[in-house]
This record gives structure tokens, sequence and C-alpha cells, in this order.
């Protein structure tokens, strides 16, 4: 089978090199020159754990290609994806204009029956919009081609995209066409031999299945955060909560870790997606819009303890901040929405030197930020002569750290620890002062 895939952005090139994988004939699209020439050399534009590798062998292989024209492959390929970025708009909205410019493209051009596929992330009624697109152009050509448009929603977790492709836990495809189940569920057979795992569905369910689930992983997120800020007020540890909730069958331990919020190109973008669609339609998801709230005031907790210990906002000028961990997860380079940008912003504002360390995400940070603060070679390196580190990113290679070393290294003793990785105990006898989410350290 020939697919196109149209956007060499995370989902995107995570897909077609799958798919490619899996012995399908692959070429990805994408308008941006520089990036395509990249990628033909094998250069990745984001850091995904395993990608770099299987996209070179299956280009060495010649089932992955790249390519700035959708019209040179549309007579050649049977499915079509649009995975092209659905940014938020200022009223919380997904921008729909690259997909559409996509729907556009195939309508002007096809010459035969075509699978168009949505795996953006993209409302409720999107489908519909791309269907009407393309059928808008076939009329202006005065030609009369059969397509079907089908949804097919990713649900891919960043830093472990490959296993969750390879393997997936279920593969959700919206659309009315025999024909595009067919040929839907032949492309995703290989993954599919021990068990089979796709749920055909209507498209409007397929759309609004990606926005509940992210919603509801989100909500898990700020649950315990909530919980875990009044386990401090009441003397309670958040941990021992969470093993407590977490050995109910009924609601497991998955997504119930606190921390400094959640971030990334996902959670933040859909959770308002969602919101804005409700709002369109004349209904109100008071849960979901918590969710964000809480969320949002979850990412300045960091900052406010540090405020805490020093007693006074004034008392940080001149501070030295080392910051552990900048991109919203481990395994990943990804910024958007990162909590640590938060924090910075707020350190640099109350006069605090600081100075930063990621395994990844340093190329990524650096554009952002540029001279405001200092770079570390290194975990060590971050804290030296520091009055206080903040981890804010749980990267493996901050899990057992020489404290020795640090606290000979810190001109400091203060630890505010975002993700709860550490054991109070052992910080307390190495003499420091730990902060840590959902605990008040005696």
């Amino acid at each position: 089978m020939d697919i196109a895939i149209v956007g060499t952005g995370y989902v995107g090139l995570v897909t077609g090199t799958c798919f490619a994988e899996s012995g399908t004939n692959v070429t990805c699209i994408d308008i941006n020159e520089e990036k395509i020439e990249s990628l033909k050399k094998g250069i990745m534009p984001i850091y995904e754990p395993g990608l770099r590798e299987l996209a070179i062998r299956n280009m060495d292989l010649g089932r992955l290609k790249f390519s700035t024209r959708l019209v040179d492959v549309l007579d050649d390929v049977d499915i079509v994806f649009s995975a092209v970025g659905t940014p938020s708009d200022e009223d919380g909205s997904a921008d729909l204009k690259y997909v559409l410019d996509v729907a556009r493209t195939i309508g002007q051009n096809m010459n035969k029956h075509l699978v168009v596929v949505t795996k953006s992330t993209v409302p409720v009624g999107t489908a519909k919009k791309v269907r009407n697109t393309i059928q808008s152009e076939l009329d202006k050509r005065g030609v009369n081609i059969q397509f079907d448009v089908a949804s097919n929603p990713e649900f891919l977790k960043e830093g472990a995209a490959i296993k969750d492709f390879m393997s997936p836990e279920r593969v959700v495809i919206g659309t009315d066409s025999e024909t595009a189940e067919a040929l839907m569920a032949r492309l995703y057979k290989p993954f599919m031999l021990n068990s089979y795992r796709v749920i055909f569905m209507d498209v409007a369910s397929a759309e609004m299945t990606k926005y509940a689930a992210n919603a509801m992983l989100a909500t898990r997120i700020s649950f315990m955060n909530e919980i875990a800020n009044l386990c401090e007020k009441v003397g309670a540890n958040v941990s021992q909560v969470r093993k407590g909730i977490a050995s109910d069958s009924r609601i497991g331990s998955k997504f119930l870790y606190p921390g400094c919020g959640y971030g990334g190109s996902c959670f933040p973008k859909d959770v308002k997606a969602l919101i804005h669609t409700a709002h369109e339609n004349d209904c109100s998801l008071h849960v979901v819009e918590a969710v964000e709230a809480v969320n949002e005031k979850q990412k300045h907790i960091l900052f406010k303890k540090l405020v805490g210990h020093y007693g006074d906002i004034s008392k940080l000028k001149g501070q030295r901040i080392a910051v552990w961990g900048l991109s919203f997860k481990p395994e990943t380079d990804d910024l958007r929405e990162a909590p640590s940008l938060i924090l910075i912003d707020e350190l640099l504002s109350a006069g605090c030197k600081v100075k930063v360390y990621d395994p990844i995400s340093m190329p990524e940070v650096k554009p952002k930020l540029g001279d405001s603060v200092e770079y570390s070679k290194d975990m060590y390196d971050a804290v030296l002569d520091a009055d206080a580190l903040i981890i804010v990113t749980e990267w493996k290679e901050f899990r057992v750290p020489a404290w020795g070393v640090i606290a000979k290294a810190m001109q400091g003793n203060v630890i505010i620890d975002g993700r709860n990785i550490y054991d109070a105990k052992e910080l307390k006898e190495n003499k420091f002062i730990y902060y840590m989410i959902g605990k008040k350290i005696d």
C-alpha cells in the first residue's frame, strides 16, 4: 500500500516512520523545504527515542520518502493523512487553516478515489469541513471523483511514541464508508497481529474521543495536584494518599502523580479547544474548565514555595537558583507550555540569577531565553554556588544524584522538588532543606 502524510511534525513524522516500518510505502510531505532537506539527510526536527534510527533504516530501504509536493504523489497513493498543526487561537479554538489548506490542495489535484484521513487533533465537525472543502474544489473543476473522509486521532505519548504506535492499546477510526474501513483495517493489520484493537465508529465520535481522552487525563493530574496542595495544609502525605486510592481497581495509578502542572502540545491545547467547542454549542464543561484553571495555578507552585522559604519575594533578588529540567516531560525536547518557562520568568522577574540544565532541550530553550539565564554543561555544573536547586522535569539522570557532591558545590542548601522523586530522609541527612509537592517536611 502507498500512502502520503502531510505534515512532518511530531505526529506526522512518527506516524510515517512507523507505517514504513510495517512495510507500507510512505511519502511524508511538508512545505518547509529546509526541513525536508534535513530529513532526507537523517536530521530529525524533534527528539523522540528511536525515531532517527527507524527513519534512516526505512529511508535506506526505500519505504520512507520526503517531499514538498503533495500534488506529485496524489495519483500514486490510496490514503492521504493530514497531520498538520492545529494551533490554538486566542479564544482557545483550534485553528484549522492548515487542515483546510491540505483539503483544498487535494480537491484541486486529485484524479482518483482517495481516503483522506484527519490525523491531527481537530474539533468535532472538522471532517465535514474537510469533505465540503474537497467537494467544493471538485465542483469548481467540474469533475465527479469519489472520495472518503475519515478520522484517525493519535494517542501517542511523547518519549514513548514509537512503542505506542507499534503496539497500540487501541486504534480509533471514524468513518461511514465500507471502502475506507477496509483500507484502514488493512493498513493497521500489521500492528494488530496478536490482538485486534481497532475500534470503528462514526466520525464525530472519533473526533470527540481524542479530546475526551486528553481531558480525562488532564483531569486526573489537576485533581491530584489539588489533593496534594490540601495534603500540605492538613499534614497528610500525598504519596501515601495516592497509593491508597490507586489500589482501587476503579481508579488505578496512572496520571495520579502530583507535580508542578502539565504542559506539552496536547493537554493544554486540547482542553482549551474542548471548552471552546462546548461554548460554541451552548454548553458549559464546568469540570474541564476547573481542570484548566487548576493547572495554570499549579505552574506557579514552585516559585511560591521558594518565596515561602525566604519569607518575602524581595529577598530573592540576587539569589542564585539552579533549575534541573526544562522540557515539559522526560524523553522529549518539547518546551510547549512547559512549567519550567513560567518558573524561570518568575525567577528572573524577582531578580534571581538563574542557571539551567536539561539533557536534551538546551538547544531548544536558548532561542527562547537568550542571555537571560546561564546554561550548564551538566547537572553538577548547574548547582555550583547555587543558593537553591529546583527540579522541574524528572529526567532519569536526576534520580540518584551524588548529594555529597551537590552539598559541597552549592552555596545554599534548599532543594525544591517539583516531581517528588527524592527521599526526604536522605536529603535531611545531607543537611538539605527539602520541599516537595503534597507533603510538609518536618
